[in-house]
C-alpha cells in the first residue's frame, strides 16, 4: 500500500515538474518567437550605425544592447539561415523594438542616412576651399563644416601641428590636408574627414623634411608654407626647384617674396570668406615681409622635395613666358632683358 502511495506521489511530482518545464519552456519559446516577430516589445528606438569594419555578430550585439532585440545569438542564427549572403550597407538606421527580424533585415538594406563609401580624388595644389567644395559635391560633408574644422588645430593629436602658430593664419590646417585619393563614407562628420587627411600627411612626413628645418632654422609650418607658394607658382616639378631657390634667396636677403599667387588666396579670404583686411595683408606677399601668414594650398611630396633639394643659385627673379617656360635672372636688368626676349603677356 505504501509502495503504491509513493508511486502516486512520485508520478504527481513528475507531472508537476513537467508542467513547470513546459510552462517555462513555452515562456522562453514565446519570448523568442515574440522577438522574431517583434510582438510585445517595449517602446524603444535606436539609431544603429553600421561601418565597413562591423561584423554581423557585432551588429547583433548593438541591437541587443540597445533594446531592439532580446537575443543576439538567435538573431545572428536567423539571419544566417534566412539570408546567408546578406550584405550590410554602411549607414545609419532608425530601429524600433517592435520590428520583426524580417523588418530589421529589410531596413538594413535601406539606410536612413547612407555611409556608402565613395572614392574622392584630391589633387596636389588643392586649397582648403577646393577640398571643401569637393567633399560637399560628393555628399561627404558640407563645405561650411569642413572649412570650420580647418580653422583650428585644437583637438587633433599630431605632433607636426605643434609648429602651427596662433596668429593671422586663417585656416590653421591648410597645408597639412594631404592630396591623395581617399575612400570616404557618405555623410561623414567633417572632423573625421579632416582627421583622415591629417593622418595621411603624417605618413608622408619624412626625416628629410625635419632635418631640413633643423639645419635651416625653419619650422615645419614655414617649410610647408613655402612649399605651398612654390606649388602654386610652378607648372612642373622641374621648375619648382629653381623657383624655390628664388624665394629662399629673397628670404635670406630680407626682401619681400612678391608672389602673385598669394594675392588670389588673400583676396578670396577677404572677399569670399569674410576675413579682415589685416588677414589679407598678412597673406599678400607684396605687403607682408617674408612668408605669408600660412600655406595657401596643399602640396604633394614632389614639390616639398623640390624645395628641400633646391639648387644653390643667385636667382632673384623669374617669370613664365607665353609658352609656359620659366626664365630666371640674378639681376633686375637681366630680368627685363629676358622679358624682352621671351614674350610673357599678350
Amino acid at each position: 500500500m505504501a509502495k503504491k502511495k509513493f508511486s502516486a506521489v512520485a508520478a504527481l511530482l513528475v507531472l508537476i515538474l513537467l508542467a513547470i518545464i513546459g510552462f517555462f519552456g513555452y515562456k522562453i519559446y514565446s519570448n523568442l518567437h515574440n522577438d522574431i516577430i517583434g510582438k510585445n516589445q517595449p517602446d524603444t528606438e535606436y539609431t544603429l550605425i553600421v561601418e565597413k569594419q562591423d561584423f554581423e555578430y557585432e551588429i547583433g550585439k548593438k541591437l541587443k544592447d540597445n533594446g531592439i532585440i532580446v537575443n543576439d545569438t538567435l538573431w545572428t542564427n536567423w539571419m544566417a539561415s534566412k539570408y546567408p549572403d546578406f550584405q550590410f550597407i554602411n549607414g545609419e538606421y532608425l530601429m524600433r523594438a517592435d520590428m520583426s527580424y524580417e523588418e530589421i533585415a529589410e531596413k538594413l538594406q535601406n539606410p536612413d542616412i547612407s555611409h556608402k563609401t565613395v572614392k574622392v580624388v584630391i589633387p596636389e595644389g588643392y586649397n582648403v576651399f577646393d577640398i571643401a567644395k569637393t567633399m560637399e559635391e560628393n555628399g561627404i560633408c558640407s563645405k561650411a563644416d569642413f572649412l570650420e574644422e580647418c580653422k583650428s588645430k585644437e583637438g587633433y593629436d599630431y605632433s607636426f601641428l605643434e609648429s602651427v602658430p596662433d596668429g593671422l593664419n586663417a585656416y590653421q590646417l591648410e597645408g597639412f590636408l594631404f592630396p591623395a585619393t581617399y575612400d570616404i563614407g557618405l555623410n561623414t562628420e567633417a572632423r573625421e574627414v579632416v582627421n583622415t587627411m591629417l593622418k595621411a600627411f603624417s605618413t608622408h612626413l619624412t626625416d628629410a623634411m625635419t632635418d631640413y628645418c633643423r639645419e635651416n632654422g625653419m619650422t615645419l609650418y614655414e617649410l610647408i608654407t613655402l612649399a605651398s607658394v612654390v606649388q602654386e607658382e610652378a607648372f612642373t616639378n622641374e621648375s619648382a626647384a629653381n623657383i624655390a631657390s628664388v624665394f629662399i634667396n629673397r628670404l635670406n636677403k630680407g626682401a619681400k617674396l612678391q608672389s602673385d599667387v598669394t594675392y588670389f588666396y588673400a583676396k578670396s579670404l577677404r572677399d569670399d570668406y569674410g576675413f579682415s583686411q589685416e588677414v589679407y595683408d598678412a597673406y599678400y606677399t607684396y605687403r607682408c615681409d617674408g612668408l605669408p601668414a600660412g600655406p595657401i594650398t596643399n602640396s604633394g611630396d614632389d614639390i616639398i622635395k623640390a624645395v628641400i633639394n633646391h639648387p644653390d643659385t643667385e636667382y632673384f627673379y623669374f617669370f613664365s613666358d607665353l609658352q609656359k617656360e620659366f626664365h630666371f635672372a640674378s639681376t633686375y636688368e637681366e630680368f627685363l632683358e629676358l622679358q624682352e626676349k621671351y614674350p610673357w603677356k599678350e
